[in-house]
């Protein structure tokens, strides 16, 4: 998705429901019917794939990455991320 494309979702105080498939060969980030899922090239060891998917959503939504707080789901796949102010 293209820069800002998911801006209709960048409300203070939303959670977003988010599924992460890590070491994929491309960064995407797309609407599935459970909610939101990312692909990163990131593999899963040390929070990498989840710096790298706070970092993509956040380009996505439009917003700064910092804004973006992991609710949780640190070392699952399914994650879940709350929008700060």
């Amino acid at each position: 998705m293209a820069r800002g494309e998911l801006a209709h979702l960048a409300v203070p105080g939303a959670e977003l429901a988010v599924r992460v498939a890590p070491g994929a060969s491309r960064n995407a980030v797309s609407l599935a019917e459970s909610g939101l899922r990312v692909q990163v090239t990131q593999v899963a060891e040390g929070g990498k794939a989840t710096e790298a998917v706070r970092k993509l959503l956040a380009q996505a939504l439009g917003i700064a990455p910092s804004r973006l707080v992991l609710v949780r789901g640190a070392t699952s796949r399914d994650k879940l991320f709350r929008i700060d102010p």
